[in-house]
């Protein structure tokens, strides 16, 4: 009897291993956060995957609001009164949700962030707009990312596409 449950518990603990490991987020959560001469910066998102699928214009429509990731709405918090790419953004934590263009993209920073992906987006509660233009060719990148430098840049990539735009304290 006690050799049988020894094999069981063996048994069941393997294939717990093996369900756990196969049933990874296909987007999984990523956050990252910095200091930007004294303003913290944090975002949060779901980073899809290429997987071989056309992204821009088929995936990710043009000209329509994406959550820019997956699942629920991708985060961006400023704990202070920021300048993104020039424009006032007051301290808060909001939804980033983009509308891709072929070449420029507006960004959209929405006072509505607990929300799951774009269902729930209202234009009346965006609070800042910006326009940048999006970059093609240079890498390919698998899998979505966001990347935060020292000096305020945050830039967004994602298969053969990049954006950046500019945090700065506003004081």
């Amino acid at each position: 009897m006690s050799k049988f449950r020894n094999h069981f518990t063996g048994i069941l603990i393997i294939s717990i291993l093996i369900i756990q490991s196969s049933c990874q987020k296909a987007s999984p959560s990523q956050s990252l956060s910095e200091t930007i001469n004294g303003v913290t910066v944090k975002i949060d998102y779901h980073s899809p995957s290429v997987k071989g699928r056309d992204v821009w214009g088929s995936l990710v429509p043009y000209n329509e609001v994406w959550r820019t990731g997956a699942n629920e709405a991708t985060t961006f918090e400023v704990d202070q009164l920021v300048l993104v790419n020039g424009k006032k953004l007051p301290a808060g934590k909001y939804a980033l949700f983009t509308i891709p263009g072929e070449n420029n993209w507006e960004v959209i920073f929405n006072q509505n962030w607990d929300q799951w992906g774009k269902y729930d987006y209202d234009k009346a509660k965006d609070q800042l707009r910006i326009k940048v233009s999006s970059q093609t060719g240079q890498t390919f990148t698998e899998q979505m990312t966001f990347e935060i430098t020292k000096d305020g840049t945050i830039t967004f990539k994602w298969e053969a596409l990049s954006l950046q735009f500019e945090v700065k304290p506003a004081h």
